[in-house]
Parts: structure tokens; sequence; C-alpha cells
């Protein structure tokens, strides 16, 4: 059940090392930069209190205040790395806007800023699937374009390749194997009080996701991503 009284902290994660697409997060995608996007979306969803942009560097965050966002701290060179993980980035962007606003949230949403094709009413299903569970972790995610049951492959320490799940019989089709979905790197919602806990990733919790729509679901990693997204936006006329 919701309370009046819960704060709901939006961030927004843009580092600057991107080694796929070099400075990606201020490229502009749809006459605006890729970050713009996110930030757009994040404020004008509704159960949003505050939007802060996590980034290592000064450039993003001055074009992430033109769009509203805030940047009340610049993340640390240690979690501005390729091997920094998600969940470090993400507690301490939520201690450091407690400490700046001197106010304590009860959820962080992280949108990712290489998802510009989502809509809030995207965002909107997935905080019900997460208050409804009432789990510590909620990620959106689409059904798997390939199944681990039935064309996805391991090369054993032999050199044969097998099957990297066994359903323990036959699968002859894929509508036939056992459903699965893959993260699409969009939409997570978390609980803050186990951030603050100082989980090590988000399978730490009771962990649950929802359903988006594929067409929703293209993150940014590479160039023909980015003009897939850009043929995505531009058919919503967005």
């Amino acid at each position: 059940m919701e309370e009046r009284n819960e704060r709901v902290l939006v961030t927004v994660c843009a580092r600057s090392g991107s080694k796929g697409l070099p400075g990606k997060n201020l490229r502009v995608l749809g006459g605006k930069p890729l970050i713009a996007h996110s930030i757009e979306l994040g404020l004008s969803w509704g159960r949003c209190s505050r939007l802060v942009v996590s980034t290592d560097s000064e450039d993003i965050a001055g074009v992430a205040r033109e769009w509203g966002a805030q940047t009340p701290f610049l993340r640390p060179g240690l979690l501005a790395t390729d091997a920094a993980g998600k969940i470090p980035v993400l507690t301490h962007a939520l201690l450091e806007s407690e400490r700046f606003f001197r106010e304590r949230f009860s959820f962080l949403v992280d949108l990712d800023a290489t998802a510009p094709v989502r809509e809030i009413g995207d965002i909107e299903r997935g905080w019900e699937t997460f208050r409804r569970a009432g789990c510590d972790v909620c990620f959106s995610a689409v059904p798997a374009r390939k199944n681990p049951y039935f064309n996805m492959v391991e090369r054993r320490a032999d050199g044969q390749a097998r099957l990297t799940k066994d359903a323990g019989q036959a699968v002859e089709a894929r509508q036939g194997a056992p459903a699965v979905w893959e993260m699409n790197a969009s939409i997570y919602f978390y609980r803050a009080e186990f951030l603050r806990a100082g989980p090590t990733s988000l399978w730490s919790g009771s962990t649950v996701f929802f359903e988006m729509p594929r067409e929703c679901a293209f993150d940014i990693d590479d160039e023909l991503d980015w003009e897939l997204n850009e043929m995505l936006l531009a058919r919503r006329g967005r």
C-alpha cells in the first residue's frame, strides 16, 4: 500500500567512457542528446520526487542540467570504469542524494540512459508489479529471441557443442521450449533499504521482472542499435 510520504528517487546513470559507441550519451538522437530522452521521461512520470544524473563527466552533467535533471555530485572514478557494477553506482547515487537533499527516499527507480524508446506506461506497469510483489528489486524484460533450451549453445572442454540448458527431454521446436525472458537494460526498481544494506548484486534480494513490449526495449550498444532507435523514434513521431 502506497503512502503519501514515500519519496521516489529517479536516477539516470551516464558515464563518459563508452567504448562501443564513444560519446553516445551526448550524441543527438531524434533532435536531442540521448540522455535527454531518459531525463524527460523520468521528470514526466508523476511519481518522481527527484531526478538525478550520476556521471563522472562535467560535460554530461552540464547537459543533464539543461534538460532539467539535478547533478548534486560527480561519480568517483572507481565507479566509472568498465568493471564497475551497477549496484554500487546506484547505492552511491542514493546515499549522495540523501546527503545533499537532506531527505530519505523510499525507492530508487533507474532509467537506463541508452533506452530512449520507453514510455510512461512502461514505467507505470513496472511500478505496479514492483509494489504488488513487495520485493526488493523489479526489472524490465522481454521474451527472449533465443532460447537456451532450444538454440543457445556452449562449447564443452572437448570442443563439442551442447545446448546451454537441458530441458530433460528433446525440444523439437522453439515453441515447445520452456519460456525464457531476456533483461533489456531499461527500467529497474529498488527498495532503498535494500541498497542501503550493501548488496553485491540485484540477485541478493527478492527479485521479480515485468514484461515490456519488444518495440520499447532496444537499448543502444553500437551503431546498428543507434540506427534502429532512430527508426523507432521517427515511427512514433518523437
